[in-house]
């Protein structure tokens, strides 16, 4: 047990515990937190900062606006209907096109309108929000995935999870939807973790429920050894988001939109430790370089630099 639990430590691998007490207490504000539990906040603070972000088509706040859902919904073929305070991926349903009063979400499976009102309905009751509390229910628009990621997805939006300590991405992985995960971008419900090499934006090997993999199991292409386009701007945008909400420790979701490029999606303040099993690489060997820095740069640009020339 003593020499498993050193070659741990050796390795740089960290756990829940140690990461709240030594990263998310003495880096993260408590007061900030607000900023990046609601995604509206998020998203509204992000627009005002020049930072790009799915568009937002309309919110849901009381029971009687559910029921003038489809009115809402006229002018949009496709998508996404998501809890403000939500976490995870639980409550998102992701619309691609539809058929009269029938809706098709990205898993090919067929919604009426009754059952899209009856989930709006499940979010503004708390089902999927933090502490089960009464939400808000966000429309936002439906990214068109990048052609890059055609190949290497399965129905579903991918999207680029990056760790930023001190304004300087640590780590990141891509989270590849699978037909288990029902389209979506979710580790804990089936999607993949593909490392990504913070230096050079070329993917490596992925974990799908802790096995590794180099191929995706719906597409059978292989998901290593690739070059994510727009790696040096999705570093950026991931950095400035650190300095947008006053928090030293969190993780950036990105997306690639066919015709937009990168768009944040959100932040998440207390971000899991998965994408050390998908980097295979533990997190505190780049975070205890960043900790010792006695200076970091002021601009985004410049800690991107930074972390390309000098974590691994």
């Amino acid at each position: 047990m003593i020499t498993w639990a050193r070659r741990l430590r050796e390795r740089g691998i960290m756990g829940i515990n140690q990461r709240n007490a030594e990263f998310i207490m003495p880096y993260n504000p408590r007061k900030q937190f607000p900023l990046v539990d609601d995604k509206l906040r998020t998203k509204r603070l992000a627009i005002e900062n020049g930072i790009a972000v799915p568009e937002l088509y309309a919110t849901v706040e009381i029971e009687h606006d559910v029921y003038n859902l489809q009115d809402t919904l006229k002018h949009h073929g496709s998508f996404v209907i998501k809890p403000n305070n939500g976490s995870g991926g639980n409550g998102v349903m992701v619309i691609t096109s539809r058929i009269g009063s029938h809706f098709c979400k990205a898993s090919g499976a067929m919604v009426s309108g009754t059952q899209l009102q009856r989930h709006t309905s499940n979010i503004l009751s708390g089902m999927y929000s933090l502490g089960g509390v009464p939400d808000t229910a966000i429309i936002e628009y439906r990214v068109d995935s990048d052609p890059f990621f055609d190949n290497i997805s399965y129905q579903g939006v991918p999207d680029i999870r990056v760790i930023v300590f001190r304004g300087v991405p640590v780590a990141s992985m891509l989270r590849l939807p699978t037909r288990d995960s029902d389209g979506k971008a979710n580790l804990h419900q089936g999607a993949i973790g593909v490392g990504i090499d913070i230096k050079t934006g070329t993917t490596r090997k992925g974990v799908r429920s802790n096995d590794t993999t180099t191929v995706h199991p719906d597409t059978f292409q292989p998901i290593d050894g690739l070059q994510m386009p727009y790696w040096q701007n999705i570093l950026t945008l991931a950095s400035r988001c650190s300095e947008l909400v006053g928090l030293n420790y969190i993780g950036v979701d990105i997306v690639i939109d066919r015709s937009q490029g990168p768009l944040v999606l959100e932040l998440n303040a207390r971000p899991g430790l998965n994408v050390q099993l998908a980097t295979g690489r533990g997190l505190l060997l780049n975070l205890r370089l960043v900790e010792q820095m006695q200076s970091i740069p002021a601009s985004a640009e410049e800690r991107v630099a930074l972390a390309c020339e000098r974590l691994g």
